[in-house]
């Protein structure tokens, strides 16, 4: 099983920048790349809140269920 984070796609599709989305939401830009890049474990509902509500989004929009193929 994998969540996979589409961040940078809706970023890109709201043409908003890294540095002007963590200062919007109030997190670091660090922890907005680990975010981005998809290496995190885990992100606090606080923030995901902050991020969706910054990007006009809803979190299906940013996260993503990806099944294992079993072999």
């Amino acid at each position: 099983m994998s969540i996979i984070l589409r961040l940078d796609r809706v970023m890109a599709d709201r043409k908003i920048s890294l540095n002007e989305l963590a200062e919007r939401v109030g997190i670091t830009n660090a922890n907005l790349s680990n975010l981005k890049t998809g290496k995190v474990k885990a992100i606090r509902f606080s923030t995901l809140e902050a991020i969706c509500r910054e990007l006009d989004c809803q979190p299906g929009d940013i996260l993503e269920y990806e099944k294992d193929i079993k072999q």
